[in-house]
């Protein structure tokens, strides 16, 4: 049994498409991971836009991001379904743990970076909470009508 890996699935519908067109492929998507025991993490519909250029007679479309949870040989199956869905334009998986994990390596790198500097200056490694700051004084003088 292969990893599960994390990512992300955006695919264009033409801008003519109903809610039950979208709804159909989001289920038919639902169904393509369930049979690899994919997790659906996260489904945010972006709505009608404008396209970059235009894709054929397409002007504008309706986009849908999927982020979901799942085994790498279903990257393939997933490609070639909506490759031959006539309703979807383009669509692009893209794997984004390894970017996660790369961000994460970088953060832990700079965060013990900073806590050598800080030794090596004859500090603490963390800096200390900084204190509530003073309510600010106000003005007590009105101005006065003359």
């Amino acid at each position: 049994m292969s990893a599960h890996r994390q990512y992300e699935l955006v695919y264009l519908l033409p801008a003519e498409s109903s809610e039950q067109d979208v709804a159909d492929l989001h289920t038919h998507i639902e169904q393509i991971l369930g049979r690899f025991s994919a997790v659906i993490d996260k489904t945010e519909a972006w709505g009608r836009r404008k396209l970059a250029y235009e894709i054929g007679p397409h002007k504008e479309a309706i986009y849908v991001l999927h982020q979901f949870t799942g085994p790498a040989d279903l990257i393939r199956e997933l490609d070639r379904r909506l490759k031959v869905n006539d309703k979807v334009i383009r669509h692009l998986v893209v794997r984004v743990d390894e970017e996660n994990r790369v961000a994460d390596r970088r953060r832990a790198e700079r965060t013990a970076h900073i806590r050598a500097r800080r030794v090596a200056r004859g500090l603490s490694p963390e800096p200390e909470p900084a204190a509530p700051e003073a309510a600010p004084v106000q003005d007590s003088m009105e101005e006065v009508e003359g």
